[in-house]
């Protein structure tokens, strides 16, 4: 398997970062180095770090720089993705609203003048993934692919962040065959390494990825794409990304993954089996990222 070393430095970086992140911190207790700004509600209305986020991207960002046979251009790209999408990513987690939510509700209020977090974050990846698409190929065609691929691959991996694992999971059977590649190998390896170390924290809900965990997990998986496929591959992957984000808006996949025996196995494959109280419903997706009440 291509990218071993990095897959096995991304998941000790993360798990080192995770544990210096979260040194002290518990559930509701709101100590530690950073405290309760990175606490959230999840579904199950407990509350939860965000901190496997920025644990995750900088497990993965550690392994893509110590990764050995991975082209200095192809190096930085990934590192620019991810770091990228990780930091606007946590500016969104830290202060975003659940006022405006998806493209549509972001964009639109955009053209009323508002500039929301969420606006802010998809021009900022937009921005850095256009960056990291210039390091990958320099013809302007593949640079608006590559650009469209990555910023676009990036917050499709964040709609699936709406359950405990589902995420990681998507993140790792969707780029497990770029392992098999000479070139996507080295680059996915170090943050799939990153997400598998730190799926433990997700599964058991403890802590979840985020935007920032989420985005930049999704970015990098995206050069990686961009990176190793022939253009007519790369078109047709962006379309299948672009229409699965169109979809999202009118479409739940927490639904579809729910009246879909298959789907809903593998999604609740290893998450905690502890039945809701009585009368107790899920919360809605659109309160999962509002920051808990204190």
């Amino acid at each position: 398997m291509r990218g071993l070393a990095g897959a096995v430095v991304g998941a000790i970086a993360a798990r080192g970062m995770y544990a210096a992140l979260t040194s002290g911190w518990g559930p509701g207790s709101g100590s530690g180095p950073v405290g309760a700004r990175w606490n959230r509600v999840n579904f199950r209305g407990e509350r939860v770090t965000l901190l496997e986020g920025p644990a995750l991207a900088a497990g993965a960002c550690t392994g893509t720089v110590l990764s050995p046979g991975l082209p200095v251009n192809l190096r930085m790209a990934t590192v620019l993705a991810g770091g990228g999408a990780a930091a606007f990513g946590a500016y969104d987690d830290l202060s975003g609203t659940a006022g405006s939510r998806g493209f549509r509700g972001h964009l639109g209020a955009l053209a009323r003048g508002e500039v929301t977090t969420g606006a802010a974050k998809i021009l900022g990846i937009g921005a850095t993934s256009a960056a990291a698409a210039v390091a990958v190929a320099r013809a302007p065609v593949d640079v608006l692919v590559n650009s469209a691929l990555i910023a676009g691959s990036a917050n499709l991996l964040n709609l699936f962040d709406l359950r405990p694992g589902r995420a990681t999971k998507v993140a790792l059977l969707v780029g497990a065959p770029a392992l098999a590649h000479p070139v996507a190998g080295p680059i996915a390896a170090p943050a799939l390494g990153a997400a598998a170390a730190l799926l433990p924290e997700d599964l058991g809900e403890r802590a979840m990825l985020g935007d920032s965990g989420a985005n930049a997990l999704g970015a990098m998986l995206g050069v990686a794409a961009a990176a190793s496929l022939p253009r007519s591959a790369r078109l047709g992957l962006l379309a299948g990304v672009v229409a699965l984000t169109a979809a999202s808006e009118f479409v739940s996949f927490t639904r579809v993954i729910a009246e879909t025996p298959p789907l809903r196995r593998l999604d609740e494959l290893g998450r905690r089996s502890t039945p809701f109280p009585a009368g107790h419903r899920p919360l809605p997706a659109d309160l999962l990222a509002a920051p808990s009440a204190e």
